[in-house]
């Protein structure tokens, strides 16, 4: 990729930490982030001690209005489809509509998918018990399909679809094995890796299992072969666990020290991925109890290592309300909420349940992305501070305004939604990549967008944050710039040619 914009190279010498700044002359929009709280219907993710992890959200268009609705799990409560009824650039809202299908109870997670490349949304529910696959019908309707799962503790779940494939590779993570009457500490399950074979798939372990809360198959090396990232619970792993990166050779391998792989064990919770410095290669962050995990590649190995603490990302305590204990990181989402062309990042926050040992006053945060590279926390200024149990979130334009805003499951407590309310912000560009025939949804497939000053790079992909995901349009902020270039490239494929895009709008590319 072509250099553009002005980096420095800034090292922590006394915790080996190396990381990349980013300092641009970019202009950009300088106002504090606002969002206003929505009325939506009620729902509460609850149950015992297999549901104080999950609760997980999927954002996705299931009727083909162009707008995003909403699948969140239930625990031991029902899950619930919340269309969205918003006006255009008008007031988000949202009404229940709930199909017979997804009144199911057990669930932990959702992730929206077009498994059968038929054009329309599906969705994978994660389950304590087994999973399920439902197909969508474009109408906000599913129906159960064929698929044969066993009785697991599912948690995490990715998809890519690998070269020469019809059907998508599916990665689900299982967390204690509820059967092991040794646990439930050190009685992680494996995880399940369903590879097809045309229509058919072959099952396989992915062991060992290190009781996995999030996966992510993404191109880290930019090669064209996404590899599975695990994001595992030291809870229960105790000791002899740790993070996994899963090389998608054609008998999977873990990546090792001989690698360059780094080896980190941390109370992992959720994974997101983006090229923060605009070099070309994506910061992988992962949230955890305690530290959250902003890390980056270095050589052109599977090693990641801490940015430095200065950086603000750590986000470790609570920044409001009095309560020193370290806090409990879940959901974690990358999004430009005031469109100045830096990435800011979104943190769930909430104690797992009583743990004496974290914070119970845990608010969420935002992490406001600078011009130096740095970040700034803006959760209390911008009103999204909430001190509920959060798990999974969803950080989506839902009234296509341009802005993008806040949804929040929690723990025995109502989801929450906010209407991103903030002013002079910057300009926005919203990227729709599809494709006939196979992997409909352009699973896989790289944007990039050249302001003239810097380059943005995305990946788009099926799995990460905690226990569920986003399909949708990519948003990307711009700042001042009035024009942009854009272009798409296929996972296994060669990039296509830049257009040129007007600002403020949304733009769909068929492939």
């Amino acid at each position: 990729m072509p250099e553009r914009g002005r980096f420095f190279q800034k090292s922590d010498v006394g915790r080996g930490l190396v990381a990349v700044l980013l300092g641009l002359a970019h202009p950009a929009a300088a106002a504090d982030p606002r969002f206003v709280p929505v009325d939506v219907p009620s729902h509460v993710y609850d149950g015992g001690w297999e549901h104080f992890v999950g609760g997980g959200l999927a954002a996705l268009d299931c009727n083909g209005d162009g707008l995003t609705d909403l699948v969140a799990a239930g625990g031991t409560n029902p899950a619930m489809l919340l269309q969205n009824t918003s006006a255009p650039g008008g007031t988000v809202a949202f009404v229940d509509v709930t199909p017979e299908a997804l009144i199911m109870t057990g669930t932990t997670g959702a992730y929206p998918i077009d498994i059968d490349n038929d054009g329309l949304l599906d969705l994978v529910m994660l389950r304590v018990g087994p999973d399920v696959i439902l197909r969508g019908d474009g109408d906000c309707g599913f129906t159960a399909m064929p698929f044969q799962f066993g009785d697991h503790w599912s948690t995490a779940f990715s998809a890519t679809w690998e070269a020469g494939q019809t059907a998508p590779t599916l990665a689900f993570g299982h967390y204690v094995d509820r059967s092991d009457p040794e646990g439930p500490f050190e009685a992680c399950d494996v995880n399940h890796l369903w590879r097809p074979d045309g229509a058919i798939y072959t099952v396989s372990d992915l062991a060992p299992g290190h009781c996995a809360l999030s996966m992510l198959f993404t191109d880290w090396s930019r090669m064209g072969r996404a590899d599975l990232r695990v994001s595992n619970d030291r809870h229960y792993y105790v000791r002899e666990g740790q993070e996994q990166l899963w090389a998608m050779d054609p008998t999977p391998r873990l990546f090792t020290e001989e690698d360059g792989w780094e080896r980190h064990m941390l109370w992992g919770m959720g994974i997101a991925a983006r090229d923060l410095d605009r070099d070309g290669r994506d910061e992988v962050y992962l949230s955890s109890m305690g530290d959250q995990r902003l890390m980056k590649q270095v050589g052109d190995g599977p090693g990641f290592v801490d940015v430095p603490f200065e950086m603000g990302t750590t986000a470790q305590r609570p920044y409001v309300g009095g309560d020193g204990r370290p806090s409990t990181g879940w959901h974690i989402a990358f999004g430009d909420v005031n469109n100045n062309g830096f990435d800011d990042a979104f943190i769930a926050k909430g104690n797992v349940q009583q743990m004496p040992g974290n914070a119970m006053e845990d608010p969420n945060n935002l992490l406001m992305g600078q011009p130096d590279g740095s970040f700034a926390e803006m959760g209390d200024v911008a009103g999204v501070a909430s001190m509920h149990r959060s798990r999974g979130a969803a950080l989506v334009d839902f009234n296509n305004d341009g802005l993008l805003d806040l949804a929040v499951v929690n723990r025995r407590a109502p989801l929450e939604v906010w209407q991103n309310a903030s002013e002079a912000t910057g300009n926005w560009v919203s990227v729709s990549v599809t494709q006939q025939g196979v992997n409909t949804q352009a699973v896989g497939d790289w944007i990039e967008v050249d302001d003239g000053r810097t380059v943005q790079a995305r990946e788009i992909v099926v799995g990460g944050g905690h226990a569920g995901g986003v399909a949708g349009p990519q948003h990307f902020g711009v700042g001042a710039t009035d024009k942009v270039s854009v272009r798409v490239r296929g996972p296994h494929g060669s990039w296509g040619d830049w257009q040129k895009v007007d600002v403020n709008t949304a733009l769909s590319i068929e492939r």
